[in-house]
């Protein structure tokens, strides 16, 4: 083996008459009989290699290559005639003539096909991982999340902020989520925990004096899986001493301003817009509703409050709303094609969906004649309907509409195809802010925390705390970016007798406070500045910046059953090393799936 002087992606028409090596991947060879012709790939590119029938010795060895082995050619650069340039690849205007090809590895038979767009399964896909991510688009991806993390640590560190490591051993303090827990053998029967996040020891950080810190950091949390969510994940961590929370924001948009140029070339205005949690419920029926498309709604219940048509005169007389979205231009539906919308209402939870049709000549559908024009015209009024628009209300009681017109606005907006997922000028990025800080059962009246009980609240909502704490406004924010949450962060509690009136408040008692927060509760006695701070989901973010699913933005994903089918983990560990540890193994059960 010799010494590459250019990787695959590298030759341009300039290099033509230079002797160079190349190595890297078989992707395809075609044998014609005569000639040979070979794409050479690496991750930087690809590149024609071709093999004349003179050279006898390197047509041998190119008629017996096959797909994805590993191969070197010194080969003279040669420019392609006009008529047989690729312009979809950027070494397209040249080939390789090979003078010399040596073998450097072989490959058997492949599970899959890489460079193909076969439908090999999740499974086959995970299991050899190390072949799926030789796809080109794959490697694209990785090579973009390199990117915009170096983009994010030079912006913080541009901002004056300090990259500190945090421990990855750290005390179980459950948050919500379930630890995943490490057993110690030098302190039998106790255990570490992997860290659901940075968060007591950045806030620890700020008392120590060190202002600002940020961290591209792992974090663990051993819960159920979704489709957005893995049980180990990436998040960008930062905290700032004296932060009030247009600080924060401004040092947020200004990074996302540098990634969306840099990856999209798309200029994000600011600054950017700011809903408070309940408009975003009230309105989106979500704390995270994607605005690339409107279907806004409105609660229209003052306008039918008379009425005697038996739906909503039930719905009303049981303590129930009407609520109304408008989808722009969509009254002359079929029969057909509004039954598949009334599909879409019930599979999002609702018991059905009423329909105004916006036409020149007035209002018709089922509730035209059964409810007064002037009633309807003044719904239409509220939902700036105009003719040619269809109108859908929903009745019942106000949460579960709510909730359900959140979810069927989504599926209008996939099924009349109100937006291009794939058009990246059009970004709906801005901040929900004003979240509760506590939340309430409506079943049961149970008051339960909505965040970390480090989560300051808004002053004004001060006396509140003992006898409404559900109407408390939190300092807590979110970023959010074609309907996804990518950011969530707060300015904290720094004052210790504040934080033990919240533990309090939470039914945490002075000694499970010491017991699992004892060192932060003892740090803030020590002059804590006031601080604040975030949590950006990176892979989550790289997720929405491609627009691929979350297996597709990490290296090496797990299931949604916490596997990793590549190596095979979780698995058994020898007995020996369980005995090092006094742990003695209950017996097994039931496997999920």
């Amino acid at each position: 083996m010799t010494i590459r002087t250019h990787t695959c992606g590298a030759l341009r028409k300039s290099d033509s008459g230079k002797t160079v090596v190349l190595q890297g991947w078989v992707a395809r060879a075609r044998d014609l009989g005569g000639l040979v012709f070979i794409d050479l790939r690496d991750r930087y590119g690809k590149t024609q290699v071709v093999v004349e029938p003179e050279q006898a010795a390197v047509i041998q060895i190119a008629h017996d290559l096959k797909s994805e082995w590993v191969i070197e050619v010194t080969g003279v650069v040669r420019a392609r005639p006009d008529g047989m340039i690729n312009a979809d690849l950027p070494t397209g205007e040249v080939e390789l003539v090979a003078t010399g090809i040596e073998v450097l590895n072989r490959c058997p038979e492949l599970p899959f096909q890489i460079e193909s767009q076969d439908k090999a399964s999740d499974e086959l896909r995970l299991k050899y991982r190390y072949l799926d991510l030789r796809r080109t688009e794959l490697q694209e991806v990785l090579i973009l999340r390199h990117k915009v993390a170096n983009i994010a640590r030079n912006h913080f560190t541009e901002q004056g902020f300090i990259e500190v490591e945090t421990p990855c051993l750290v005390k179980s303090t459950p948050e919500g989520a379930r630890d995943y827990l490490v057993p110690s053998r030098v302190f039998p029967h106790q255990f570490y925990a992997l860290p659901q996040s940075p968060q007591i020891y950045k806030q620890i950080l700020m008392v120590a004096g060190f202002d600002k810190y940020f961290q591209i950091c792992k974090c663990f949390r051993d819960e159920d899986l979704r489709s957005d969510r893995q049980p180990e994940f990436t998040q960008i961590d930062v905290e700032m001493s004296f932060a009030t929370r247009d600080g924060v924001f401004a040092v947020v948009e200004e990074l996302w301003v540098k990634i969306l140029r840099d990856v999209w070339g798309v200029e994000l205005p600011m600054p950017l817009k700011r809903l408070t949690y309940n408009e975003c419920i009230e309105h989106y029926g979500s704390d995270k509703p994607d605005l690339r498309y409107d279907l806004r709604f409105e609660n229209v219940t003052s306008h039918v409050q008379d009425t005697e048509f038996r739906v909503i005169r039930g719905a009303l007389d049981d303590g129930g709303v009407v609520i109304g979205l408008r989808v722009p231009g969509q009254a002359e539906l079929s029969r057909k094609q509004f039954g598949e919308v009334e599909e879409l209402a019930k599979a999002a939870g609702l018991g059905g969906i009423l329909p105004i049709k916006i036409t020149a000549e007035g209002f018709s559908g089922v509730m035209s004649g059964k409810v007064d024009d002037a009633a309807l015209a003044k719904i239409v009024q509220q939902l700036k309907g105009e003719v040619g628009d269809l109108l859908l209300l929903a009745v019942g009681k106000k949460s579960k509409v709510l909730k359900s017109l959140g979810v069927l606005r989504i599926k209008l907006a996939e099924h009349f195809k109100l937006f291009d997922p794939a058009d990246h000028r059009k970004v709906s990025m801005f901040w929900v802010v004003d979240f509760p800080l506590f939340e309430k059962d409506e079943e049961t009246g149970e008051v339960f925390p909505a965040h970390h009980p480090f989560t300051g609240f808004n002053p004004e909502d001060a006396d509140r705390l003992d006898t409404e704490p559900w109407n408390v406004r939190s300092t807590s924010y979110d970023l959010v970016m074609n309907g996804n949450e990518l950011l969530s962060g707060s300015i904290r509690i720094h004052d210790p007798i504040l934080q033990a009136k919240i533990f309090k408040l939470l039914g945490i008692s002075d000694e499970e406070a010491k017991l699992r927060f004892g060192f932060l509760v003892d740090a803030l006695k020590f002059g804590a500045p006031p601080m604040g701070g975030f949590a950006l989901g990176f892979d989550r973010m790289i997720m929405v910046l491609t627009n691929r699913p979350i297996r597709d933005v990490i290296a090496f994903p797990k299931t949604t059953l916490a596997q990793s089918l590549m190596d095979g983990s979780p698995s058994p560990v020898d007995l020996k090393l369980l005995s090092d540890l006094q742990i003695a193994l209950a017996p097994a059960s039931p496997q999920k799936g």
